[in-house]
């Protein structure tokens, strides 16, 4: 991929090579988001922060790192502060802020919402999470994370838990890692399996991946739980919800039974999915995951502006 002045949209862009370039400069990216250093490659340039469905640590991490590279920040947050409330599109949203910002960052309920904004505005647009579609910055922060904490991500055994129908933050994760040498352990009630698509692109690929619902035996095998919340927001019936959302709940009692020299992720926010008596154990790193966002995030902005720190 050419970085510079591009469009991330989805995961499916991404080569390992482009993963690589990303997972690099994020590992320059970590004294300035770990507050040792401030910098300036993004002086004088202004972010567009459109952030129409709710979130706290996606968009507040895009903000602090273009604050902390010595860039600028614009927002609307919420859908009923700006004119979509009035019926205009996002191609015409686009039009308009590539006039204000040099750089959109964009969460939507739509799937392809994003790529909508991209159509219309003549700057890099960065999916920030669309729908249940895909959340591309996320799988690249999750990588960097298992990278730092394992040392690598070739020959590991990946589970990820919980409603993989919806959750486009294991969409985007199982398109990237289908780049390494990994075993992935899909754990969901069958209402909520991965989607056909994804599972049919890492048959493709020849990726080895098993479907259970099982996880206390998948856990057993994995070297990294990815577990993620049941989504109520997804749900049109809530009695589906309610009859899901206590089927995965990861507890101290459980990790030491089954495997304590896992890592243990989780996108956030977490509900009830992974109780608090985990957040002490070595291998949880979910917060840990928070701050490599940061770094990430101040990567992506770096390669698409071409600046080196």
């Amino acid at each position: 991929m050419e970085f510079k002045g591009a469009d991330i949209l989805n995961a499916k862009q991404f080569n390992r090579g482009d993963i690589e370039a990303v997972l690099k400069m994020a590992a320059k990216m970590v004294p300035f988001s770990s507050k040792k250093k401030w910098g300036d490659l993004m002086k004088g340039k202004l972010m567009a922060s459109l952030f129409y469905e709710p979130s706290t640590r996606t968009r507040l991490s895009f903000e602090t790192a273009m604050h902390r590279l010595g860039g600028s920040v614009m927002s609307v947050v919420g859908a009923q502060f700006s004119s979509l409330s009035k019926g205009e599109t996002l191609f015409d949203t686009g039009k308009v802020i590539e006039s204000y910002a040099d750089v959109a960052v964009i969460r939507h309920s739509d799937d392809g919402a994003a790529e909508n904004l991209a159509r219309g505005a003549g700057i890099p647009v960065i999916n920030a999470g669309d729908g249940i579609n895909e959340h591309p910055t996320q799988s690249l922060l999750d990588l960097f994370t298992i990278q730092k904490e394992i040392g690598k991500i070739d020959g590991l055994t990946v589970a990820m838990v919980g409603d993989l129908k919806y959750g486009r933050t294991v969409h985007s994760l199982s398109s990237m890692l289908s780049h390494f040498d990994v075993e992935l352990i899909f754990v969901s009630p069958a209402e909520l399996k991965m989607p056909e698509p994804i599972c049919r692109m890492l048959k493709e690929k020849n990726l080895a991946y098993k479907e259970t619902e099982d996880m206390g035996e998948a856990m057993k095998w994995a070297d990294v739980l990815y577990m993620t919340r049941i989504q109520q927001e997804r749900f049109t019936n809530q009695k589906d919800y309610e009859k899901h959302r206590n089927k995965y709940v990861l507890s101290r009692e459980l990790v030491e039974a089954k495997n304590t020299k896992q890592l243990i992720m989780h996108p956030l926010p977490r509900i009830w999915e992974i109780k608090p008596d985990v957040d002490d154990l070595t291998g949880a790193a979910y917060f840990r995951q928070v701050s490599n966002g940061v770094a990430v995030r101040m990567a992506l902005l770096a390669l698409l502006f071409g600046k080196t720190p």
